[in-house]
């Protein structure tokens, strides 16, 4: 038991650096975290039972782990959800970053605006932006995808520049 929780101290160890920045090493550390308080709370529990006859231990220990264990994967299976659901990233605000789109020399509209988190780290936006003159695409892309990554941190970006009067076709063909 003592050289398992030795293990598993150094794997927390070693999945400490990622944690914050992956969902699935994440994962895998709070994993290694709820065996490693396991095996610790299985060996105080032992003890008290050994020196002091305190058979209540083991129970109590188990209840502690489980509210520990519940407590901390709680926020990973939020961010996991809100993965699979594509919900707007939390720290992005949907109309703020429309308004810095619309707010650029050469954008008339937006349109079909999404934006998502693909993985932890990774979020993207994908989004129709109506020209208000002829400037080259080229130009308008370029100062749209400097802002969204400037003051939003997007780097994963889709943008569909259409000229100004274009009527998107909604019925198939």
């Amino acid at each position: 038991m003592l050289f398992r929780s030795v293990v598993n101290l150094a794997g927390l160890w070693m999945l400490h650096g990622g944690r914050d920045e992956n969902l699935n090493v994440r994962g895998a550390w709070l994993h290694v975290l709820s065996d490693t308080l396991g095996s610790v709370g299985v060996m105080l529990a032992a003890g008290l039972i050994w020196a002091f006859g305190w058979y209540w231990a083991d129970p109590v220990a188990s209840l502690l782990i489980c509210v520990l264990v519940i407590y901390s994967s709680w926020h990973l299976l939020d961010e996991a959800t809100a993965v699979l659901m594509e919900s707007a990233p939390r720290g992005i605000d949907v109309d703020e970053v429309r308004d810095a789109m619309v707010a650029l020399d050469g954008v008339s509209s937006i349109h079909d605006l999404h934006i998502w988190t693909i993985t932890s780290g990774l979020d993207s936006l994908s989004a129709h932006v109506v020209s208000a003159d002829d400037e080259p695409h080229a130009a308008l892309l370029t100062r749209l995808r400097t802002t969204l990554h400037d003051r939003f941190g997007i780097d994963h970006i889709t943008i569909q520049i259409e000229p100004k009067g274009f009527v998107e076709r909604t019925t198939p063909i």
